[in-house]
């Protein structure tokens, strides 16, 4: 099959409607990144916050992983193709995995935090690239993601305060 033959029909044309496509595919990496890391650390935390931490990472987990389907399916009806595996995924993530054998929970909860507000910057430069396209839809949907990325990073913040 040619790449032809997934052309979506829309009004959105040209190289700017692209370049939010590989936008958006690098938010679908760093999505997919961040969701397996916060499972990482869901199944690897430990100490005297334990269940605290495991249901909010998991909790955080489940978002970040329904946001991966919208953002693919953006992609999709703005005629382009969405990422195909988990090697497209590790080309185009910017969020780091982390492999450590051990993360003590403080540094999970500063790091998710960190790719968190990294994610927030890249939305922002989506959103920016989806209104110099005329994208309003794109535009609409990331104003969401932006306000879920946020809230996660707060309640990161407000979890690992001393006091």
């Amino acid at each position: 099959m040619t790449d032809k033959a997934l052309k979506t029909p829309t009004d959105l044309k040209g190289n700017a409607i692209k370049a939010v496509a590989d936008a958006l595919n690098g938010l679908l990496a760093d999505s997919y990144a961040l969701y397996l890391k916060t499972k990482n650390f869901h199944w690897h935390v430990s100490g005297p916050h334990f269940r605290d931490y495991h249901l909010m990472f998991d909790e955080q987990a489940a978002e970040i992983l329904a946001t991966t389907d919208l953002i693919a399916e953006r992609i999709r009806k703005t005629g382009n193709t969405a990422l195909r595996s988990i090697g497209d995924i590790a080309r185009k993530q910017s969020i780091q995995d982390n492999n450590d054998d051990f993360v003590s929970a403080a540094d999970m909860l500063a790091e998710l935090r960190a790719d968190n507000m990294a994610l927030v910057e890249s939305l922002r430069a989506a959103k920016e690239l989806a209104e110099a396209a005329g994208d309003n839809a794109t535009d609409g949907l990331i104003d969401d993601w932006i306000d879920q990325a946020e809230q996660r990073a707060w309640f990161l913040f407000e979890t690992s305060r001393n006091g």
